[in-house]
């Protein structure tokens, strides 16, 4: 029997986008004959997952989870080429199972490599998955927030199941305060993250070219306005002051209620709480967020089909 090599292994899945275990039963089946080898994965139905990769995925789900403690919470993006598998049982089964193995995980990158089931790691079995579904499928993000005490709170926007959907939010609060309390205070704050979409935590974390270019549109608006210059500074400064309550999620005002700024939200929760409370961190997914989808003509399509 032909040895068979971690080299041929990889060859086989660059040619098929089979997974490693298949890769690796299908050679062995083949005598390490890498064409007959190709040709038993298209037989099984598992060399299609290759030719899928080439489609564009931007539906699927969200996924949020956390730790018993609630000390650490997770998102994960699973993505899928239409709506329709995002509500697929067997879908939503594996994507929640994912994201609980990626609290155990810090980057995309380790949960792909993580082992899911049956010696298999999670990239395996997502591959499995795209050959009985039948469309491709993507594990596109991790992340993860965590607080040494206090509480991690998650928000899933427009879900379709139990912590799935298609907006994802986590909010890190670190206190001695009780869970419960915190708990509320996050998912408030998460609702409205995933309604005001701010892009930094406080004043000082806004990034420093941001600012510049910031600074730099609004300096050339108020010269061009013909003020002087002492006032055309001033102008700079108040809408320098707009530009953190639309973009600094401590700056901005509360959804809930329009009038309160979220740090004084967090400040009231506090003195009710009777303990300190800081927000630490957030993060927000939103699904299909910056994956480009080619736009078909399909009438050309047809058109060019039946010309040709």
């Amino acid at each position: 029997m032909a040895e068979i090599t971690a080299k041929l292994v990889k060859d086989l899945r660059e040619m098929t986008g089979a997974g490693m275990m298949d890769c690796k039963k299908a050679l062995a089946e083949t005598d390490g004959d890498i064409e007959a080898a190709v040709d038993w994965l298209r037989t099984k139905g598992l060399s299609k997952a290759a030719k899928k990769s080439s489609r564009a995925a931007a539906e699927g789900l969200v996924a949020t989870t956390a730790s018993e403690d609630s000390k650490t919470a997770v998102l994960v993006e699973l993505n899928a080429e239409t709506d329709f598998v995002g509500r697929n049982e067997e879908f939503q089964k594996f994507v929640k199972a994912v994201a609980e193995k990626a609290l155990d995980q810090d980057s995309v990158e380790g949960l792909a490599a993580a082992e899911y089931a049956n010696g298999k790691s999670v990239q395996d079995s997502l591959t499995d998955l795209i050959a009985k579904i039948g469309e491709n499928m993507t594990l596109r993000r991790m992340a993860k927030l965590s607080v040494n005490e206090g509480a991690v709170a998650s928000y899933i926007h427009s879900a379709t199941a139990p912590g799935l959907g298609r907006i994802g939010v986590l909010v890190a609060l670190e206190s001695t305060a009780g869970k419960g309390a915190l708990e509320a205070l996050g998912k408030q704050l998460a609702m409205h993250v995933a309604a005001a979409n701010p892009e930094f935590l406080s004043i000082e974390s806004v990034d420093a070219d941001a600012l510049e270019r910031e600074r730099a549109v609004l300096k050339e608006q108020a010269v061009n306005s013909g003020k002087p210059a002492d006032i055309a500074e001033k102008m700079v400064e108040g809408r320098i002051r707009k530009y953190y309550e639309e973009v600094v999620l401590l700056e901005q005002v509360f959804v809930m209620d329009g009038e309160t700024k979220i740090s004084a939200v967090i400040d009231a929760a506090a003195k009710e709480a009777g303990a300190p409370i800081k927000l630490t961190g957030f993060t927000k997914f939103v699904l299909g967020e910056g994956v480009e989808v080619e736009e078909t003509d399909f009438a050309a399509e047809v058109a060019a089909a039946v010309n040709g």
